[in-house]
């Protein structure tokens, strides 16, 4: 069993990928708690050194926001590059959640998901919300490719 629990704890890590705030916007005044706004954040890939990922999303405001109680919408947006050398610290799968995120008290997640096109030597990065009842089909996707001279190691 104790020879398990580094590869779970790194599976934990990378579900629990932290998150760099850059930024964020006011798109509705809030006379009481905080304003709603799209809030920016930065991701590296925890399985590629030199890509990280910026997610866009809705974050509610008002009372039920500032306490944590609202569900905030399933509209995100994602956009990842290249910001450093890319290397693989060890073989990918060909198709892994990079991270997820609450986005409601319970039920609702935010995930990116990162595949791999091998017969173009990219990574796509797939963005889109689940729900336990039902998911939302919104959803945005952003690739980075690979210089050809690097090959994507796969398991």
């Amino acid at each position: 069993m104790t020879k398990f629990l580094p590869a779970l704890a790194l599976a934990a890590c990378a579900l629990a990928a932290h998150a760099d705030e850059i930024g964020e916007v006011d798109t509705v005044f809030k006379l009481i708690g905080p304003d709603h706004k799209i809030v920016v954040d930065a991701y590296d890939d925890p399985g590629v050194a030199g890509v990280t990922c910026y997610v866009s999303r809705a974050k509610t405001g008002g009372i039920k926001g500032g306490l944590g109680l609202a569900e905030d919408k399933a509209e995100a947006s994602i956009a990842c590059r290249q910001t450093g050398p890319i290397s693989f610290p060890k073989p990918l799968r060909a198709q892994e959640e990079m991270f997820n995120e609450r986005i409601s008290l319970v039920f609702k997640k935010l995930r990116v998901v990162r595949m791999v096109d091998k017969a173009r030597n990219t990574l796509v990065y797939l963005t889109y919300s689940d729900r336990v009842i039902e998911g939302s089909p919104q959803n945005s996707v952003t690739a980075v490719p690979v210089d050809r001279a690097t090959v994507i190691p796969l398991r």
